[in-house]
């Protein structure tokens, strides 16, 4: 269990935590020479039972409000220290803020300094403390009236510190540490510390350094000040790490995590707001995350929902809480939580949107999570393995209930049938506005349908409707059941004069156009359309077979393959008494198709289903 100290400057925060538990937290020269901790302090008290809690003393000064915010992520409960002689300060007042924003966890009221001052005067600060947690949320507290001087209220607060019920962690969540201290040691090497905010590493393990953008393997851990094989969430945590970095290469606000990240950071996400003061439209902020500080502004879209742009990015996931202050530093605005961390970059403001980002802030677990957000998008698994930090099987089981799973992306049911739908209505205007054509493929049906979603997706669905027969595919053209493409009058009385003419042997568009008398262009014109229509087939630019032909190839390659365990343009020229060149154009136009592939010079069979003659009717 991990314990924050939260209060003013010189109420005794430090001294405290030194009589619960013998240490001074307190570890910088600096601190001890000025008596006031400046940076995050930590005490660790062994119980018998095995269990470590820790203590962490965060700065009261406002100066080091940055520090303190980098200590009270993750914690299981918090100790608001209120001095008897001073009573509620503006630090007071601006910690408890801040543990309200950052998930408001258990907290315990110690009153400290209670030997310099009157009866009367604990009371009057008592009921001062009550009133503002009051005003901050907190109805049931306990209060502890205490003096390090002389001992008063220490063992009470100790046996209720013990019986204190530490939080569940995600410690089934990929392993996320905020990164608030690095150094070296004499023959370990580098050491990070920080608190686990989900999941669990052990010795051996490889992390990801997000700083240095480097793997790290774990040396060895350290968990609430003791040597350990496993760390897990919601404890404080020291890592030593061996690797291609240094300490030099690593920042207050890095992290350590379970996988290397998508990318660099979410630059524009949009969050839920718990307001203390009225933000303005584009404000700009202080901005603190885990262990980091940066700044940015907020575009307000709505009552408890806004947009944050940031300076720099932010290695962010869902539900991730971050705190607000004003840009001069002086004032805790609000309280931010993730929940959507790709902004879309148009129609924000659409009550449409803003009714669905609604839906999605009320979904409490992953697969409701998925199931809003498939209802507007395809779904990329990785991003959204990475949005709620879950593991292969967690991810995994999810997938299995989507309509369709393609390379990584998901859609649902209900958005896959509209896209299907607007498949099937841009091909019933295709054949209303190209009567004479077969129809388009499945490339291009893609393109003039859904050309900015997700190609394999599409051609996904494209391939659900051909197998359920709402869709028909006829040499590579889709078209709708019932679709007989014709060719237009001219078209069809030049094909009528020439198409007896096809027999065994092919023909090359040029001779053909001279032999009916017809325009070359004109030919070229009218054999692609027949091509299309399945009634013959180019095997070179310009030079056609009729199809029955083709068909004819394909049997005796298939026939000749078992017999020789390939083909070559000499059995096939023999076979056919055709030229070589001729032989050879065939043999390559099968090998295009994937009907054959070939092997030196030969050509042997590779998909014996391709080419198979249609069923007698």
């Amino acid at each position: 269990m991990i314990i924050a100290t939260a209060g003013h400057v010189d109420h005794g925060k430090t001294s405290l935590i030194q009589a619960l538990t013998g240490v001074n937290a307190d570890r910088l020269p600096e601190e001890k020479q000025r008596g006031m901790t400046i940076d995050l302090g930590f005490a660790y008290w062994p119980q018998p039972d095995g269990r470590v809690i820790g203590f962490i003393d965060v700065p009261g000064h406002e100066k080091f409000l940055a520090n303190m915010l980098a200590g009270v992520g993750g914690i299981d409960h918090a100790l608001l220290v209120v001095a008897c002689d001073d009573g509620v300060m503006a630090q007071t007042r601006e910690h408890l803020a801040i543990l309200q924003l950052t998930g408001q966890p258990g907290l315990t009221v110690v009153l400290t300094k209670s030997d310099r001052v009157s009866a009367e005067r604990i009371e009057d600060v008592r009921e001062s403390v009550h009133h503002l947690l009051l005003a901050y949320g907190w109805h049931e507290a306990q209060f502890f009236v205490t003096s390090v001087s002389d001992g008063t209220g220490i063992d009470a607060l100790r046996e209720h510190l013990l019986a204190c019920e530490e939080q569940s962690h995600r410690t089934a969540w990929r392993f996320r540490l905020a990164i608030d201290r690095a150094f070296t040691v004499k023959g370990a090497g580098l050491v990070v510390t920080g608190t686990a905010l989900s999941g669990a590493v052990q010795v051996g393990d490889t992390l990801w350094l997000a700083g240095a953008d480097k793997p790290m393997r774990v040396r060895g851990l350290h968990a609430q000040n003791q040597p350990v094989q496993q760390a897990t969430a919601g404890q404080r945590i020291a890592l030593n790490l061996s690797g291609d970095a240094q300490k030099a290469d690593i920042s207050r606000g890095d992290w350590l995590l379970e996988h290397s990240p998508p990318g660099p950071g979410a630059e524009r996400v949009i969050v839920t707001l718990r307001c203390h003061s009225p933000l303005q439209q584009w404000q700009p902020l202080h901005i603190y995350h885990g262990a980091s500080h940066i700044t940015g502004r907020v575009s307000v879209l709505e009552d408890g929902l806004a947009e944050l742009v940031l300076d720099t990015p932010l290695l962010l996931a869902d539900n991730d809480d971050l705190v607000l202050r004003d840009i001069s530093a002086r004032q805790t605005l609000a309280g931010a939580r993730v929940l959507l961390l790709n902004s879309p970059k148009r129609g924000k403001r659409q009550p449409e949107f803003l009714a669905w980002l609604k839906q999605l802030a009320r979904c409490e677990d992953d697969e409701s999570v998925l199931r809003c957000h498939l209802q507007r998008h395809a779904v990329s698994l990785a991003d959204f393995a990475w949005a709620r930090q879950l593991r292969e099987p967690e991810i995994t089981q999810l997938a299995q209930g989507t309509a369709l799973c393609v390379e990584g992306q998901v859609v649902g049911s209900g958005l896959a049938r509209r896209w299907q739908e607007k498949l099937l209505a841009t091909l019933a205007e295709y054949h209303q506005n190209h009567d004479d054509q077969p129809g388009p493929g499945r490339e291009r049906l893609r393109r003039m349908a859904l050309p900015t979603e997700h190609e394999g997706l599409v051609l996904g669905l494209i391939e659900q409707l051909r197998q359920q027969g709402e869709v028909v595919s006829r040499q590579g053209w889709l078209h709708l059941p019932g679709h007989e493409p014709g060719f237009s009058p001219a078209a069809e009385a030049i094909w009528h004069k020439v198409e007896g003419w096809f027999a065994d042997d092919p023909w090359w568009v040029r001779d053909l156009a001279k032999k009916a008398g017809e325009d070359e262009q004109t030919m070229r014109q009218v054999l692609r359309q027949a091509a299309q229509f399945g009634l013959i087939t180019a095997i070179v630019k310009d030079r056609y077979y009729r199809q029955e032909r083709i068909q004819q190839f394909a049997d005796l390659i298939r026939a000749l393959d078992p017999e020789n365990g390939s083909t070559s343009a000499a059995d096939f020229r023999d076979q056919l008494g055709i030229g070589r060149k001729l032989a050879v154009q065939i043999l390559e136009y099968f090998d295009r198709t994937g009907f054959t592939r070939r092997r030196g010079n030969d050509h042997l069979l590779r998909d014996r289903n391709l080419f198979q003659a249609p069923p007698a009717s």
